[in-house]
């Protein structure tokens, strides 16, 4: 007898809670708002001294342009060396002119120093403001990495590998926190689906088994040439409630399977599996006189081939039980487009309204009833086909067709 495996050990609890301080001085822990303040008061500093020290330089350098002497006396003449006052003052000018010129030759050439500081500082701080943005963006990357860790480990588990675990090492901050209350989370989750497909197996075994004792007891009474006509009715009458039980269980426990992401995926081609589907229901179209016709392209898929064809199965045989009397027809195609594989299945049949198409995938829903009470089924095709669908990473969309029938397109990855 098989043991069943222990459940993972679960990861270890948050070692932090907000409403309860830890230590004699809880504002030192290393939260992430800390650490960024840290790391970006730092940075700022860092360029507040950078910008300082080259404003600083570049300052001392225009005082020197600014206060230099813009003229010479060379062979008793007083030559301007400043190029913000060119040519040469004569000493024929008197000493009001010639302090004028001098003063506005000064003039000039301290507005040509602040106009170069000026540019020189916001060249200085173009390139500090490069500089911190890339450092910034470095860093923040740095700082956000786990987040980024914990999103790729919620993909995986989307896909319905519940053994992953983040386990994130580093500083007992925010971030660690969330890691390890999203792996208590994936630990739970794990246990619950555990225990859900215990029960369905379980379930499976105890549902099936009286049913086909009751199956079995009913047929060996039937098989009796001596039992009174009143007896065999009774029996094919409960015989057949029977099967519908079996049915209806069958259903039950393959959409409760179906709900979860296919781990063991196989190569399936999808026109095979709607081959093998229209074989299946040909008997029963050919006595309600519905022609099966349509092309089949190969379109391989990844998959569990059991189910892809459960879902063909459903529906083609809905598209035949729900049709017209006379004249009906099915088209079962199929086809590789955009890197996506589409089954798609027309009929003939009853018009039905738009607003009511999105009701026929609610289980034990039909067209303008809500309840079982058909001998066409139990009520679960068209839900199961859509949870096959969705385990599958894939969609299935029903659309009303023109003058009567439905339109059922399925589209799953390649």
């Amino acid at each position: 007898m098989a043991t069943t495996p222990a459940p993972p050990t679960a990861p270890p609890k948050p070692t932090w809670d907000p409403g309860q301080p830890e230590g004699p001085f809880p504002w030192l822990r290393p939260t992430i708002r800390i650490r960024l303040t840290l790391l970006y008061g730092g940075m700022f500093l860092i360029a507040g001294i950078l910008l300082l020290s080259i404003i600083y330089l570049l300052a001392a350098q225009a005082l020197r342009q600014g206060n230099a002497l813009p003229f010479q006396i060379v062979g008793g003449q007083v030559k301007v060396t400043s190029s913000s006052c060119p040519g040469v003052v004569g000493l024929e000018l008197t000493p009001d002119q010639f302090n004028a010129a001098i003063g506005q030759c000064i003039l000039e050439q301290r507005r040509h120093a602040l106009d170069d500081l000026l540019s020189r500082s916001l060249m200085a701080l173009l390139g500090l403001s490069i500089i911190a943005f890339a450092f910034g963006y470095a860093m923040a990357g740095r700082v956000l990495s786990p987040l980024g860790k914990i999103t790729r480990t919620a993909r995986r588990v989307v896909g319905s590998d519940l053994t992953r675990r983040i386990e994130l090492d580093g500083p007992d901050d925010e971030l660690k926190e969330l890691a390890d209350t999203f792996d208590e989370m994936l630990d739970r989750l794990e246990r619950a689906f555990t225990a859900q497909q215990r029960f369905v197996a379980n379930a499976s075994h105890e549902l099936r088994t009286p049913l086909a004792i009751n199956r079995t007891l009913l047929e060996v009474h039937l098989s009796d040439p001596g039992a009174p006509v009143e007896l065999q009715q009774l029996g094919k009458t409960l015989l057949a409630t029977n099967e519908r039980s079996e049915q209806l269980v069958e259903g039950l426990l393959l959409l409760a399977r179906s709900e979860n992401q296919i781990v063991e995926r196989k190569p399936v081609d999808l026109a095979e599996v709607a081959s093998r589907a229209v074989d299946q229901v040909r008997g029963e179209a050919d006595a309600k006189g519905v022609e099966i016709r349509g092309e089949r392209e190969p379109a391989v898929v990844q998959g569990n081939g059991v189910l892809l064809e459960r879902i063909a199965l459903n529906l083609v045989q809905n598209a035949v039980r729900y049709n017209v009397p006379e004249d009906g027809w099915v088209e079962v195609t199929t086809e590789a487009r955009h890197g996506q594989a589409v089954l798609l299945v027309s009929n003939t049949g009853p018009v039905v309204p738009a607003y009511e198409v999105d009701n026929l995938f609610e289980p034990f829903r039909r067209l303008r009833t809500e309840r079982t009470g058909s001998d066409k089924g139990v009520g679960l095709g068209l839900s199961i086909a859509r949870s096959v669908a969705r385990a599958h990473g894939g969609r299935i969309q029903a659309m009303p067709r023109e003058g009567g029938g439905l339109v059922m397109r399925v589209t799953l990855p390649l």
